[in-house]
């Protein structure tokens, strides 16, 4: 049974994404089009969330860039992916464990949760991962390489829910 779809964010979510995280502010129409054109390259070559084996449970979302993490530090990664899912089923982001285990890269929420209904929001539903280095040397990440992992799980309702709010927003926009 299939439970979900992943996509691509707009290229525009992506590059303002990247934008804000980069802190990038151009000093000049040539660097304005010089970032750009890299952020192009980068998104054109963004893969889709895939199982390594049949057996897999989880889809691993790959870096969309090359970049450290210095012991004690933390890193927000816009991985430009949104996921389409039915009713009833949220993603849930977990650390790849060989990230966790080798190096001490964790989440920064230790779990994400990503709900149904993320994807209609504003930024596109797009997935932010936060990964901070807990260990005691500076860990590379390479594009390409796999970084966190996304499983699907059904969750349930209690019979007194009749929550009928809309949720716009990520990371604690629930709680607005």
């Amino acid at each position: 049974m299939t439970i979900g779809r992943f996509e691509k964010v707009s290229f525009d979510q992506f590059y303002g994404a990247m934008k804000d995280v980069c802190g990038f502010n151009a000093t000049s129409p040539e660097a304005e089009i010089d970032f750009h054109t890299l952020m192009h390259k980068c998104y054109d070559e963004l893969a889709l969330p895939t199982r390594a084996t049949a057996g897999s449970a989880g889809y691993d979302f790959d870096a969309p860039f090359d970049f450290e993490i210095e012991a004690g530090q933390s890193i927000k990664i816009p991985t430009g992916i949104r996921v389409n899912m039915r009713d009833g089923w949220f993603l849930a982001i977990v650390p790849r464990s060989g990230l966790g285990f080798k190096y001490k890269l964790r989440l920064a929420n230790t779990v994400g949760i990503i709900d149904q209904d993320y994807y209609y929001s504003d930024n596109e539903g797009h997935i932010f991962i936060k990964l901070c280095n807990e260990g005691d040397k500076t860990v590379s990440i390479r594009s390409g390489d796999g970084i966190v992992q996304g499983i699907f799980l059904p969750y349930g309702l209690c019979d007194y829910d009749d929550v009928t709010s809309i949720r716009n927003g990520g990371f604690g926009s629930t709680d607005r």
